[in-house]
């Protein structure tokens, strides 16, 4: 029996922006924005990419979806190469993966209804009366938990919980069975959170959707994500089951990031990993490994050569460290403050 491709593969991903500087825009340095990134999603399969902003997460979505174009690498839509296909070839593959933005105001239409906003896919790919029309319409408002009575209304009628909710209908009207949630409830109250992520995994349940989920809340990234990639400078440097990953990671900036979530429980101090400057510009980049700046376990080797990103021994896990390991408690007190 023939195994289903991933819904979505990308290998060698790369995203270079050139700089240019004076009057001949002549190119004096390339920024670095995504520098070889690799993973698969399988379907019906959450995968979730976090880390700091601008270490490139957003620019993998966008390339991912040819929204802007890749430098290197290799995309597959179902085990289709996409990555050299023109627009007209590109077309049919667009109804397969969609996007939800992050903003819920900015990426709605204000002088459209809520009607017109939805439908728009399918007068675009030309299937609004195959589907079903209006009447598909009213089903995927139904879907996200919306009254059919706000087919008439405008963005600016709606609350953030609800515009997004347009969004994630939009999203969903030609049948994708991949979405790019690029951080969907970052903008929005946190009791609205939880009804958007709880929706989405109910949408994931019942239309066998696959997420690429990128996002920043490593709160929400636990409850909803099946596996975590974390970015730092354009590369992936850790990946591995949810469960593995914050029970125990391995390379220190994952370290640092999950040492960084609230601890819950009135009295319970936990203990945050403080890490030393800021991300290293993309644009000029340290020699060896990325994190060496910052690592408080970089050593001189680290300086000079870029850790291979592979298996890690006894678990589930991949990452790119010459030091990758758990937590030690003689590591806590040098790099490390009480939370109180």
């Amino acid at each position: 029996m023939t195994a289903t491709p991933p819904a979505l593969e990308v290998s060698g991903l790369k995203k270079h922006f050139p700089v240019q500087k004076g009057l001949l825009k002549r190119t004096v340095a390339q920024v670095k924005a995504v520098d070889g990134v690799s993973f698969a999603i399988q379907p019906g399969e959450t995968l979730c990419l976090v880390g700091e902003s601008g270490c490139g997460k957003s620019t993998v979505a966008k390339v991912a979806l040819r929204l802007i174009e890749p430098t290197a690498g290799s995309i597959k839509l179902d085990g289709v190469e996409v990555s050299q296909l023109d627009a007209e070839a590109m077309r049919p593959f667009r109804k397969r993966i969609q996007i939800v933005f992050q903003d819920p105001y900015a990426s709605l239409n204000p002088i459209r209804t809520v009607e017109a906003i939805v439908a728009e896919p399918l007068h675009i790919h030309g299937v609004f009366d195959a589907m079903g029309g209006n009447a598909r319409v009213g089903w995927l408002l139904d879907l996200v938990g919306l009254s059919r009575t706000m087919t008439g209304r405008y963005p600016r009628e709606l609350s953030g919980g609800q515009r997004q909710r347009v969004g994630i209908a939009r999203a969903l009207a030609l049948e994708p069975r991949l979405l790019i949630l690029d951080e969907p409830v970052a903008a929005l109250d946190v009791s609205i959170q939880a009804q958007v992520v709880n929706l989405l995994m109910d949408l994931q349940v019942e239309l066998g959707l696959a997420y690429l989920f990128i996002a920043h809340d490593l709160s929400v990234v636990r409850h909803i994500s099946d596996r975590v990639a974390v970015m730092y400078l354009g590369r992936i440097v850790e990946e591995g089951t949810r469960d593995q990953l914050y029970a125990r990671p391995v390379h220190p900036y994952t370290q640092s990031l999950l040492s960084a979530v609230p601890v819950p429980e009135p009295g319970n101090a936990g203990r945050r990993i403080v890490l030393e400057g800021d991300i290293p510009n993309p644009a000029d980049p340290p020699g060896g490994c990325a994190f060496h700046p910052r690592c408080y376990r970089a050593t001189e080797r680290c300086t000079r050569e870029a850790p291979a990103f592979a298996a890690y021994p006894g678990l589930d896990t991949r990452v790119a460290c010459h030091h990758a390991g758990p937590l030690t408690a003689d590591e806590l007190p040098a790099a490390a403050e009480v939370l109180t």
